[in-house]
């Protein structure tokens, strides 16, 4: 019987080679000159940024060199030219430090997307801030619609941060902070408004402020969190709007683009919910889990220590953890500290504690009901946080202060964020 070969055994015959397709070659072109159209644009923000980090720390220090050279040649310093370099040096670690923050974004950042009150963390930064924006005399005007969205917390923080440290440095008066959603998609927005030179010369070219580090940082930091970042001139008004793609939907409780695409027969979205990365992770049952090895980058902290060596001790156990730090060596010296503007979170000595420290807390946390105390007891290697503690301060034993502060900071401030 002749053997008859199965067809699932049976080699298939190869199928002709296909004519090119000229729809799907003119796709692949367009789609590589986007990629290398924004590969130069990213690469000139980069040349842009590093131009102005150089000249934004190179500028006051050669002022405060050329003051010093005087001095040494007159052996004069009057309280002004003291005042002088004082400020030229503190104007050059800012630039230093938004540097860091800058280059830390373009680093890449680990995000570990929340849902989170876009409304509620915004009037917490403004009531944080409060004392700073009462001595700087800027007035903040507010239209708050409550708008969940779905971002990395300490990035949204770190956000709102820089957005205000900028609007301040540039304003002319006062600033008008506005959170509502677009009518389609309903994606939830933050308008700032401020008046950024004299009426008389609305037309004319930004003034220099509204184009500073400060700027960069805002813009970065949008889009590291995978937002929409415009700014534009209205008249004397520089208006910039952050649109967040990844919006709770109030009716449905979810994201806006979920929501959407859910709707039979909707409109497709205009902008991504998310890049492929975040969704497959999503889809595999959680939001990205955060890789930042300083998740706290960029948040101040004030040490009040009386003793050199526990102030060294302190700056040694937190120096890799990407923080601005400042340092007094009393209870009163903190007191003139904050009177201006709050840190995020202070750390004190336990040799300290008495009547002025529990004033002082008391005072600050009118304010801001969960501002961040953590004392620092004078041995031992306990670790206490804030929620089961009578005072509602943190504390971490001295011997274990290395491994203890680092960790109860990342916990207190992240709690508040």
């Amino acid at each position: 019987m002749p053997h008859t070969a199965s067809p699932l055994l049976t080699a298939a015959p190869l199928p002709a080679p296909s004519a090119a397709d000229p729809v799907n070659d003119a796709s692949q072109a367009e789609a590589a000159r986007v990629a290398a159209r924004r590969a130069e644009q990213q690469a000139e923000r980069l040349r842009q940024t590093v131009a102005q980090i150089g000249q934004d720390i190179a500028g006051p220090l050669t002022d405060a060199l050329e003051r010093l050279l005087d001095f040494g040649q007159t052996g004069k310093l009057d309280r002004a030219g003291l005042r002088a370099i004082r400020e030229a040096v503190e104007q050059a670690r800012q630039a230093g430090m938004i540097s860091q923050q800058l280059a830390r974004l373009a680093a890449g950042v680990g995000q570990a997307p929340e849902r989170l009150h876009l409304t509620h963390t915004l009037q917490n930064v403004l009531a944080h801030r409060a004392r700073e924006l009462h001595a700087r005399g800027v007035q903040i005007v507010q239209q708050l619609d409550p708008v969940e969205v779905v971002v990395d917390p300490t990035l949204l923080f770190a956000l709102l941060n820089a957005v205000l440290d900028w609007a301040i440095a540039a304003t002319q008066g006062a600033v008008q902070l506005r959170v509502d959603r677009q009518a389609w998609p309903a994606h939830g927005r933050l308008i700032c408004r401020f008046a950024c030179m004299p009426a008389d010369r609305a037309g004319g070219s930004p003034p220099p402020a509204l184009d500073s580090l400060l700027w960069r940082l805002v813009d970065e930091s949008g889009r590291a969190l995978g937002l929409v970042v415009q700014r534009s001139l209205d008249g004397p008004h520089a208006v910039l709007e952050l649109i967040f793609p990844r919006t709770i939907d109030p009716l449905l409780d979810a994201p806006v683009d979920a929501a959407v695409a859910a709707r039979p027969g909707a409109a497709p979205p205009a902008m991504a919910a998310a890049d492929s990365s975040d969704a497959a992770e999503e889809a595999a049952g959680g939001f990205v889990s955060s890789l930042n090895s300083k998740p706290l980058a960029g948040s101040h902290v004030l040490v009040v220590a009386s003793r050199r060596d526990m102030r060294v001790q302190i700056r040694e156990a937190i120096r890799d953890m990407g923080l601005v730090v400042d340092f007094v060596t009393s209870v009163d010296e903190c007191a003139d500290f904050c009177r201006e503007s709050l840190p995020h979170a202070i750390v004190v000595e336990s040799v300290l504690k008495g009547p002025r420290l529990q004033q002082l807390m008391h005072d600050i946390r009118a304010e801001v009901p969960e501002f961040v105390f953590i004392e620092v007891e004078e041995e031992g290697s306990a670790f206490q946080i804030s929620s089961v503690s009578p005072s509602g301060c943190a504390r971490v034993g001295r011997d274990a202060l290395a491994a203890s502060l680092p960790s109860a900071l990342v916990y207190e401030l992240t709690r508040v964020m």
